[in-house]
């Protein structure tokens, strides 16, 4: 059995840092020195940069060599085209190094640029010009062996996997004392394999750690001497490479030029310059560009092409997405879902949500690989292609949303918007620069009008709209049921604002003869009358939307929320009318298949008891609205704007106020939360 050795035969403090050793592993390194000592195949895997091949050194350097234990490490051949049974003479060469040595003196050998252990490389041996038959092999790593126990730890196999997994399991077999440590992107596929996979270090600091996460202890370690540093900066820099540790250690190199802001500010825009590293590693990990490029140049032409493709996501994708933007060119539909595997496989793409599960699955690129693709991707003519496929891919999305929507499917809906809302946004960004997206995403941000209104995000809508409106034609039916949504989305904090939109929205709208923009019109203008305290003319014009809204009109709320809003209104004056109104809105046939309709429906019944001294009766039917609503809508999913007037409402009938200020029909304006995604070029 194979334990940790805290003798002579761990390398001296003072290479530590030389020799890679791994900070924020502890837990891993526990685990991998507990397999190895249980199993005879382990493999390390992970993403590029992860630090797999110096956990798997660190590891190996705690571990006892001696006469009755030998370890022998092979980095193997590098680049794509490695000769066939390079591993295997490589293999041979170390093993009959490993057995000529003498004493028990342990790894640690001295080489011109000093000290050096296993974490810090071993010594390369060339094929020779024959392949070794797999006796010979074996031959060899049982005299190296001694007759006792041999740890063979083949680093870096990528470029032989399929060699090295046919040469490991014949080694099992042969040679009894053998154990196999393996580092590689993904696992040999053997059935006694035991994997560890390797995830970046983690970013957020937990309580007793002194605001300070692995990421950041790292960035600091390897910083050391150039400091002070900003450490809500250095936080920023760390979340920004994921936790990658070579990507950090190569970031943190570069303090000697920038600030940590300043490294922030760089990376946010891209990160494949990053570049340095210690001087005796290998040149793939000089720079952070060229250690995604060695994983790059393993893979098959249709893998690249998907990879670089799929690199203009700004956000988390889907397969059939995926299909849709990356198929055509020498790539076959049916070639993409397998590519995506291939490229969750060695951490590329992240599976995100339940893979495997009822939903479908979705991926996310990391962010350095995501930069390489489209660097791939302008060099090949391809990225502005690419951008219009995710251009119509969002219009498309947008279109299915407000179907689901209008058929009541609201739930389907909101949840869509929720795992696209990263390319939704970056599209509509993107198109600030390209005019001729500007109708196409135009038009995919109206289709999304419950998204902003419903759901709180008034403020990244208005923005949107405002700024699209500038680019597009004045009077075209696009524009017109922009103005009126941008208007509804302003009335909250810019009512002059929002007057000037309708004013140039209603002529548009009554010479073309959309019944239902001039309705949506009018019922913003009540919306502002009851902002400001005018029921009366507020009740004027929610009855006129009410009656001018065609039913199952899509692109906007139905006349049953007028028919709602009415009902407040005229509750400040005409309580029996409110009643009627109240009782027309819950019987209205959209109703049956909008349910946030449905919501201020209840709502306003219960509105219009609880200000006619109905308490009890209020309170039964705002409860059974609520719960109604909670049944309806899970708790992963955002709440809709007017569920928080519910329960401001109970808490008024509870408390005895009059709850003259909570009107679910007029916006509260919000931050962004999370809407300023980056641009799709970088």
């Amino acid at each position: 059995m194979w334990t940790c050795a805290d003798g002579p035969d761990r390398p001296p403090a003072s290479d530590a840092h030389r020799t890679g050793e791994p900070v924020g592993r502890d837990g891993e390194t526990a685990l991998l020195r507990e397999l190895l000592s249980v199993h005879r195949l382990v493999t390390v895997t992970g993403p590029v940069g992860v630090g797999k091949s110096a956990l798997a050194a660190a590891v190996c350097a705690g571990l006892p060599d001696g006469p009755r234990r030998r370890i022998v490490r092979v980095r193997a051949p590098g680049g794509a085209n490695a000769p066939a049974g390079a591993l295997a003479a490589e293999l041979v060469r170390a093993a009959r190094q490993a057995r000529s040595r003498r004493g028990a003196a342990g790894p640690w050998t001295r080489t011109p640029d000093g000290p050096r252990g296993p974490g810090a490389g071993a010594v390369r041996v060339p094929a020779g010009p024959g392949t070794p038959a797999p006796a010979d092999v074996a031959r060899a790593v049982r005299a190296a062996a001694r007759g006792g126990q041999v740890l063979l730890l083949l680093d870096d196999v990528d470029p032989v996997h399929t060699e090295c997994a046919g040469l490991v399991q014949r080694l099992l077999m042969a040679v009894p004392e053998a154990r196999v440590l393996v580092t590689s992107r993904a696992a040999l596929g053997l059935g006694e394999e035991r994997v560890l996979r390797l995830a970046p270090l983690r970013t957020e600091a937990r309580d007793g750690e002194g605001g300070r996460s692995p990421a950041v202890r790292l960035f600091l370690a390897r910083a050391r001497g150039r400091g002070p540093y900003d450490l809500s900066a250095v936080r920023e820099v760390c979340r920004l490479l994921e936790g990658v540790p070579l990507a950090i250690e190569l970031a943190a190199g570069q303090t000697g030029r920038h600030c940590a802001a300043e490294l922030a500010r760089l990376l946010r825009r891209h990160q494949c310059w990053l570049s340095g590293g210690r001087p005796n590693a290998p040149r793939r990990h000089r720079s952070l560009r060229a250690a995604i490029g060695s994983a790059y140049a393993l893979h098959d032409r249709p893998v690249r092409v998907v990879w670089a493709r799929a690199a203009v996501f700004p956000g988390s994708f889907t397969e059939s997405a995926a299909v849709f933007l990356c198929a055509g060119g020498g790539v076959a539909p049916h070639q993409v879902p397998g590519a995506l595997a291939r490229l969750a496989a060695i951490g590329v793409l992240r599976p995100e949500g339940d893979p495997g599960g009822v939903h479908r699955p979705r991926y996310r690129m990391a962010a350095a690989a995501r930069d390489f693709g489209r660097e791939r991707l302008r060099a090949a003519g391809e990225f502005p292609i690419a951008v219009e496929r995710l251009v119509t891919h969002a219009r498309r999305t947008a279109e299915v949303a407000e179907d689901l929507w209008g058929a009541g499917s609201q739930r389907q809906a909101v949840r869509l918007l929720a795992e696209e809302q990263d390319d939704l946004m970056a599209v509509a960004r993107h198109a600030l620069e390209r005019p001729e997206h500007t109708p196409a995403v135009l038009e995919a941000v109206v289709a999304l009008w419950f998204w902003w209104v419903v759901y709180d995000h008034a403020e990244p809508g208005r923005d949107l709209l405002l700024t699209l409106l500038g680019r597009c034609e004045e009077d075209s039916p696009l524009a017109v049921r922009a103005r009126w949504l941008a208007a509804w989305l302003t009335a909250p904090g810019d009512p002059r604002a929002a007057r000037s939109l309708l004013g140039r929205a209603w002529p548009a709208a009554m010479l073309a003869g959309d019944d239902a923009a001039l309705g949506r019109i009018a019922h913003v203008q009540g919306m502002l009358a009851l902002r400001d305290g005018d029921p009366v003319a507020a009740a004027a014009h929610f009855r006129e939307a009410a009656d001018t809204v065609p039913p199952h009109a899509p692109g906007g709320p139905s006349a049953a929320v007028s028919l709602a809003a009415l009902a407040v209104a005229e509750a400040a004056f005409d309580p029996v009318a409110a009643r009627r109104s109240a009782r027309r809105a819950l019987s209205h046939p959209d109703v049956r298949e909008d349910s946030w309709a449905c919501l201020l429906a209840r709502y306003a019944r219960a509105f219009v008891d609880h200000r006619h001294g109905r308490r009890g009766r209020a309170w039964q039917r705002a409860r059974r609205a609520l719960a109604a609503w909670d049944t309806e809508l899970p708790a992963p999913l955002p709440a809709p704007h007017g569920r928080a007037a519910l329960h401001g409402l109970i808490a008024d009938i509870e408390s005895g106020t009059a709850g003259r200020d909570r009107v679910p029909f007029i916006p509260t304006p919000r931050p962004a939360r999370g809407w300023a995604i980056a641009k799709i070029g970088n």
